[in-house]
């Protein structure tokens, strides 16, 4: 073989060895990207999940708020009613009071008044 042939068979061996070490390069290279790729991917999610649970508390905070709301005043509202209630039951029982003490018993009599004392004829009838 002479030199020239040589040559040129070495420039063959070296471009494809050069071409061999830049495909790996950027074969590591795309591989490397990929990875952070995943990992900033996986990062996101992990984000998007603890603000999405932030989210989800903050909402529930503001419903049991909400619902603490209503009940305090479905409390006073039954409340009221129950006071409302039980002071007309207390008017009633004390007019039925009076009238059953006036109706029980019948309390006829008679007075009059002579100079210096009072005379009393006094007649109760219990019926």
């Amino acid at each position: 073989m002479d030199t020239q042939n040589l040559e040129k068979t070495a420039i063959k061996i070296q471009s494809w060895w050069r071409g061999n070490m830049v495909r790996r390069t950027l074969l590591h290279a795309a591989l490397r990207a990929w990875v952070i790729q995943c990992w900033w991917r996986s990062m996101q999610a992990k984000m998007l999940e603890q603000r999405r649970r932030l989210a989800l508390r903050l909402y529930t905070c503001q419903e049991w708020a909400v619902v603490k709301v209503q009940a305090q005043v479905r409390m006073w509202q039954a409340r009221r009613r129950f006071l409302q209630a039980r002071q007309a039951a207390c008017i009633i029982q004390s007019h039925w009071r009076w009238h059953a003490s006036q109706t029980r018993g019948l309390i006829r009599g008679h007075y009059e008044v002579r100079a210096s004392r009072l005379e009393l004829d006094i007649e109760i009838l219990m019926t």
